[in-house]
C-alpha cells in the first residue's frame, strides 16, 4: 500500500475519467485509502453540481457595453487619417473635384509665399502696418473700456501719470476680471452642492 495521499491534480484525473499510463495506480490507491476515496467522492459531487447548473448566455449587447467603457489607444497617424477620411467625399467625381480644389489652394499659397519671400521689404512693411493698426485698435478699445468703467477723470489721471498709471489700470481691470470669475465659480459650486 502506498502511504502517500493523492494530490489534487491526481484526483482531477480520476474525476475526469482519464485513462492512461499513470491512472491505474491512482485507482488502486483509492480502493485502499478511505481518505482519498472520500476526497474523490467530494470532488465528484462538486463536478456533478456544476454540470447541473443552468447554462446562461450573456446579453448580445454586453460586449458593446463593456468595450464602450474601455479606453482604446489610437495612434496619432491613425486618428489623422480617419479625420481626413471623414472629410473626403465618397464618390469618385467629388474626390477628383476636391483634389483639384486642394491642389489649386496649395499652389496659390506657394506662389504667395514665394512672392513674399522675394519681396521681403513689402512683407515687412505690410506686417508693421498691420501691427500699428492692431495696436491702435487695442489701445482705442482699452481707452473706451476704461472710460466706460472708470469715467473721464480717472482716465485723465492715468494719462497724466504715464506708464505707471496704465499698468495700475490694467492690473485693476485684471483683478476685477479674476474676482468676477472666482465669484461666479464659487456660486456655481455652491449651487451644485445644494442640488
Amino acid at each position: 500500500m502506498n502511504h502517500r495521499h493523492l494530490l489534487p491534480n491526481e484526483i482531477d484525473l480520476l474525476v475526469d475519467g482519464e485513462a492512461g499510463f499513470g491512472v491505474a495506480p491512482l485507482r488502486a490507491h483509492v480502493t485502499e485509502c478511505d481518505e482519498c476515496r472520500a476526497r474523490l467522492d467530494d470532488a465528484r459531487i462538486v463536478v456533478d453540481a456544476l454540470e447541473n447548473l443552468p447554462h446562461f448566455a450573456p446579453d448580445s449587447r454586453m460586449a458593446d457595453r463593456i468595450m464602450a467603457q474601455v479606453p482604446v489607444f489610437v495612434p496619432a497617424h491613425v486618428a489623422a487619417r480617419d479625420s481626413v477620411t471623414r472629410w473626403l467625399p465618397q464618390s469618385r467625381p467629388a474626390r477628383a473635384a476636391a483634389a483639384v480644389i486642394g491642389t489649386s489652394i496649395a499652389g496659390l499659397l506657394t506662389v504667395a509665399m514665394v512672392w513674399l519671400a522675394s519681396r521681403g521689404d513689402a512683407a515687412i512693411f505690410a506686417t508693421s502696418l498691420l501691427a500699428d493698426r492692431v495696436q491702435s485698435l487695442v489701445m482705442g478699445t482699452a481707452r473706451d473700456l476704461a472710460l466706460s468703467l472708470f469715467g473721464e477723470s480717472a482716465v485723465a489721471a492715468v494719462q497724466a501719470s504715464g506708464a505707471l498709471g496704465v499698468t495700475l489700470l490694467v492690473l485693476l481691470f485684471l483683478g476685477t476680471a479674476v474676482g468676477t470669475v472666482l465669484g461666479l465659480r464659487r456660486l456655481a459650486t455652491a449651487s451644485s452642492r445644494r442640488a
